[in-house]
């Protein structure tokens, strides 16, 4: 069997290191692993030079621009990584013959519903995040319909800045934590993306198209904290519940952003951990890393 030569970009962030992890020991996987000090994903004619000389088979688009907040008072730059950049990509990819795995968000809906989201459920984003997300679906689509992007939601793991790793801190740091307890959806363990994507590369045949991934279960960021502290065993910080009109933002978060995930396990014939199971296992990496 012939190596496949992967494409990483955005291979410092969360999905990024985690990609290391499920690719460096293939045999059949020649990773190419790239941040913005090795390829500009801004600069067409660097994708195109990067996959003529690497002959490259696969892209996993791992970079974004994820400062929800941010993102609200920074539009160009946002809109320049969430849709611009996703867009070269995807017109190197078709042009090459490679194939690209896009990585997208929950934030794409407005988080009204009261039944899990579909793909085929309409967008309605409600922040410049969100909107640029969607904006870079609908690119990629347009000029490489052979893709495959999957949203996501809630994603953390042990490295960067996250949901976990914050609430840690403040468990330890702080007497007293008031968490949004209106905001329900599914946390997402990198690592178990990663495999994902992995997984589809690996199948025989490809299966193009927009697919839902996260851990099993429904949870709301208030029971989510409790959860992370009492796996960690953190018992000196109180947490209570608040509503998200007393933490306010300036960006909007879907109060719903649960992902319905039968596609995707329906095409690659897979279990999805429940975040739960998911979540002890990165607490573990940490405590083992020394780094909680």
């Amino acid at each position: 069997m012939n190596k496949k030569t992967i494409l990483i970009t955005g291979a410092n962030g969360q999905l990024g290191r985690e990609m290391h992890k499920v690719l460096d020991n293939d045999i059949f996987a020649n990773a190419i692993y790239t941040d913005i000090d090795e390829l500009d994903i801004t600069d067409a004619q660097a994708i195109n030079n990067c996959l003529t000389s690497n002959n490259v088979d696969y892209i996993v688009n791992c970079a974004a621009y994820t400062a929800v907040d941010a993102a609200e008072s920074n539009v160009e730059l946002c809109t320049k990584l969430n849709v611009e950049a996703p867009t070269l990509l995807a017109q190197a990819a078709h042009t090459h013959g490679a194939k690209l795995v896009h990585i997208s968000t929950d934030y794409v809906f407005d988080g009204t519903n009261c039944r899990p989201y579909r793909e085929d459920d309409p967008v309605c984003p409600t922040s410049v995040y969100g909107s640029t997300k969607a904006d870079g679906e609908r690119h990629i689509i347009d000029v490489a319909p052979e893709s495959i992007i999957i949203r996501t939601a809630w994603l953390y793991s042990p490295h960067g800045k996250n949901f976990v790793k914050t609430m840690l801190a403040l468990g330890r740091d702080k007497e007293q934590l008031r968490v949004v307890c209106d905001q329900v959806g599914t946390p997402t363990f990198a690592l178990d993306l990663a495999s994902v994507i992995k997984t589809f590369i690996d199948c025989e045949q490809w299966h193009p198209g927009i697919y839902h991934f996260s851990n099993e279960g429904v949870i709301s960021w208030y029971d989510f904290t409790l959860a992370i502290h009492r796996i960690a065993g953190i018992t000196s910080c109180h947490v209570l519940p608040c509503l998200s009109k007393d933490y306010p933002t300036p960006a909007s978060r879907p109060h719903y952003s649960v992902l319905d995930k039968s596609k995707i396990k329906a095409t690659l014939g897979i279990e999805i951990p429940h975040w739960e199971e998911s979540l002890e296992q990165c607490i573990n990496i940490l405590t083992t890393d020394n780094k909680i």
